[in-house]
């Protein structure tokens, strides 16, 4: 008879032991331009320099619950319930980085979110955070702390990307918008300018993304445009845009201006 070797139920002693941090990509569009938030370290390593919000998770929390908590200490921002779902607000991992070379307190390995909304709220530093603000996401910029331009740049690119082929660039739009709003939002997050009438017939004739809300609004110059809002029961986090609307030209590196 085969001998069979018993069941492990402990961690093996080769097994790494190290700390796990959350670092949050917190992206918006305001005043035609994407920003993204982050907070001036009150603590070393890294005293006084800009990071995105993070920090170590607790024993009794999840990874999300850790970034949520993390955003609300140092930033005092709140990520609303269910952000991961349909709704305003998105969230959503990004990867992981580390453990080794990324902090010089020794290995951590942190995990990254990537949260996208049309309207955060002030910031107000807390926690070991002595300053919070809205910074623009542009080609050259002061370093971030620990590996936070990487972790940035990976989660711009992530925005960049996603908003080709799923309906998430409505999550930086109020629930009606016009078309003119929406390709405001991709030329900020794409950093490049979108032609008005291939847009305006790409995104009203791409089948399920918009639907016309019968209003009209907008606050801008001439006459008032045509609202719209996403199609009923779009899940912009999980459908998928046939055809995509794809990039013209893709954008560089990025790194915020603090």
């Amino acid at each position: 008879m085969a001998r069979t070797s018993p069941a492990r139920t402990d961690v093996p002693d080769t097994a790494g032991s190290f700390p796990v941090t959350v670092d949050v990509v917190a992206l918006t569009v305001r005043a035609g331009a994407l920003h993204v938030l982050v907070v001036d370290r009150l603590l070393e390593p890294f005293r006084g320099q800009a990071a995105l919000p993070g920090g170590f998770v607790l024993a009794d929390e999840t990874l999300e619950q850790a970034a949520g908590r993390e955003l609300e200490e140092e930033t005092g921002l709140t990520v609303p319930a269910q952000a991961a779902g349909a709704g305003p607000w998105h969230l959503e991992q990004l990867r992981t980085y580390g453990p080794l070379g990324r902090d010089p307190r020794g290995p951590v390995l942190s995990v990254a979110y990537l949260l996208l909304a049309p309207a955060f709220g002030l910031p107000a530093a807390g926690g070991d955070a002595a300053e919070a603000r809205w910074v623009p996401v542009i080609e050259e910029g002061k370093p971030l702390a620990f590996d936070h331009d990487q972790i940035l740049a990976d989660g711009v690119e992530r925005a960049r990307a996603k908003i080709e082929y799923s309906p998430l660039a409505a999550a930086f739009c109020p629930p009606e918008f016009t078309v003119a709003e929406l390709r405001g939002v991709y030329e900020a997050v794409w950093g490049t300018q979108v032609d008005a009438r291939n847009f305006h017939r790409k995104a009203t004739g791409t089948p399920g993304f918009l639907e016309p809300t019968g209003r009209l609004g907008g606050g801008g110059p001439g006459r008032p445009a045509e609202l719209y809002r996403l199609a009923s029961g779009v899940d912009p986090a999980a459908a998928v845009l046939h055809p995509p609307l794809l990039r013209s030209v893709s954008p560089g590196r990025v790194a915020p201006s603090a």
